[in-house]
Parts: C-alpha cells; sequence; structure tokens
C-alpha cells in the first residue's frame, strides 16, 4: 500500500458507489496502483460526498475516471470491505453507457503526479479468471460469469 493511498483512504468508513457497466459480454475494469498487492482491478467508482445522490455520486465518477456518461440502473448489491487500514461500504449499480468516449480518467483526490488509476479495459471473465485472486476485487471471488454477476445481490462481507 502507498502511503498516499492510506493518508487518503484509511483509519476512517468510507461509502463507495461502484458502476458495473456490461458491454458485448465484457465488464469494465480500471486497475489502481498502490492498492490490493501493489494493484488492483475493480469497476469504475468511488466515494460518494456530502450533499449529492448516490447516482449523481456515481454519474460524476464515471465520468472522472472513464469519459463516459451513464444511466444509473438498479442497485445490484453492497459490498463491506474491512482491511485495515481500510473499511468501505460499497454500493453496486448496474449502468448504461449513455455517451462520451472511453479514456482513462483521473482522480482528482490525488494531484496529476500521483495518479492511482492506470489502466482502463473491458474484460470477459475468461480474461478475468486467468487473472491472479488478489489483483481483483473481491466480488470476483464469488461470481465467474456475466449472469453470475447479473445473479448477485444483497449485502456481502469480503
Amino acid at each position: 500500500m502507498e502511503n498516499s493511498i492510506g493518508r487518503q483512504y484509511g483509519n476512517k468508513l468510507r461509502v463507495r458507489v461502484c458502476g458495473l457497466l456490461i458491454e458485448e459480454e465484457k465488464i469494465l475494469l480500471i486497475k489502481h496502483r498502490g492498492l490490493g498487492d501493489g494493484h488492483l482491478w475493480i469497476p469504475p467508482g468511488g466515494g460518494v460526498e456530502y450533499g449529492s445522490s448516490l447516482k449523481e455520486n456515481l454519474k460524476r465518477e464515471f465520468l472522472e475516471e472513464t469519459g463516459l456518461q451513464i444511466r444509473v440502473s438498479e442497485l445490484r448489491f453492497v459490498n463491506e470491505f474491512v482491511k485495515p487500514p481500510f473499511h468501505a461500504i460499497e454500493l453496486f449499480f448496474l449502468v448504461e453507457r449513455t455517451g462520451g468516449q472511453l479514456r482513462l480518467g483521473s482522480d482528482p483526490e490525488f494531484d496529476e503526479n500521483h495518479q492511482i488509476l492506470e489502466v482502463i479495459k473491458f474484460f470477459s471473465f475468461t480474461e478475468i479468471a486467468a487473472m491472479k485472486e488478489n489483483e481483483l476485487h473481491n466480488l470476483f471471488s464469488y461470481c465467474h460469469s456475466i449472469s453470475g454477476l447479473l445473479k448477485m445481490n444483497g449485502y456481502f462481507n469480503y
């Protein structure tokens, strides 16, 4: 873990919204530097800002990180992640692309010389299955297909 990530997100409860964008049987993921064992692939999303709805927050985060405008659909599941010094409540929504051009964006919580977003890519579940478990968000430990992902609902504590 990088010190800047620990300073920014550690030792406090963080509420996050995450978007599940599925196109052509692939899911959009972003590689984050400094998480997991050096890096971690996770769906786009980020922290909830006070005064904005969950859907507004997810639209903002998606645009910042991916360059895409989205329509936020249904809430699929909630994940609680606890691995000190991190504690996050993550709300996962299905989303649909409505505009924009796919590009790797940035995280405004970090300056341009210390960005944590590295790569953006659509992955098939065959590609995901070939990746190391510690390089993937924990949700992929429990679903191994698009249909499995779409069936997930409720509360998970990974």
